[in-house]
């Protein structure tokens, strides 16, 4: 399974949510999962993991699926030297399980190769990844479904994690 993940905030609590689904050209997904956070630490410039990783982590502990990538909303890597939300949790889950980070805004040192144009956007998406090479894991999420910049599954993840119910039609 994938999983794509998302973290909303409120004042004092977060709210981690997932989708699983089976392949990257899914247009539906298998299931949905939403886990409440109580306690989360403040914001902190710069370390966006140390607020969002144990949400995720929290996420993962409820799951029975075994997971075979990780989609978050997000950077892996901030330019070459520093290591984003992504590569925490690539190590946190002991550099089994891929990851690919999916921003919609540009780190100051995002180098050229993440950009990602999707649908008819000409806004590109940031990709990165850790566990697989860069062209795998953007050739993945041009794959997923959704005629616009981003997949449709992302799309719900967020909306998901900001307490928005996901509706999909069955197949």
């Amino acid at each position: 399974m994938i999983l794509a993940v998302d973290v909303g905030y409120a004042q004092t609590t977060a709210l981690a949510a997932g989708i699983l689904f089976k392949n990257w050209d899914s247009a539906t997904y298998e299931r949905s999962v939403t886990v409440t956070v109580e306690e989360i630490a403040p914001y902190e410039s710069g370390c966006f993991y140390k607020r969002e990783l144990p949400c995720i982590l929290k996420l993962l502990e409820t799951l029975d699926e075994e997971i075979n990538c990780i989609v978050i909303d997000g950077y892996v890597t901030l330019g070459a030297e520093r290591d984003g939300l992504g590569m925490k949790l690539w190590h946190s889950l002991a550099k089994k399980i891929p990851v690919i980070g999916v921003a919609k805004t540009c780190f100051k040192e995002t180098p050229p190769a993440a950009e990602l144009l999707r649908g008819k956007s000409l806004t590109p998406l940031y990709i990165s990844a850790v566990g697989l090479e860069l062209a795998d894991a953007k050739s993945n999420i041009v794959q997923m479904k959704g005629d616009f910049r981003l997949p449709t599954l992302l799309k719900w993840t967020d909306q998901l994690s900001r307490g928005i119910p996901v509706c999909q039609a069955k197949s």
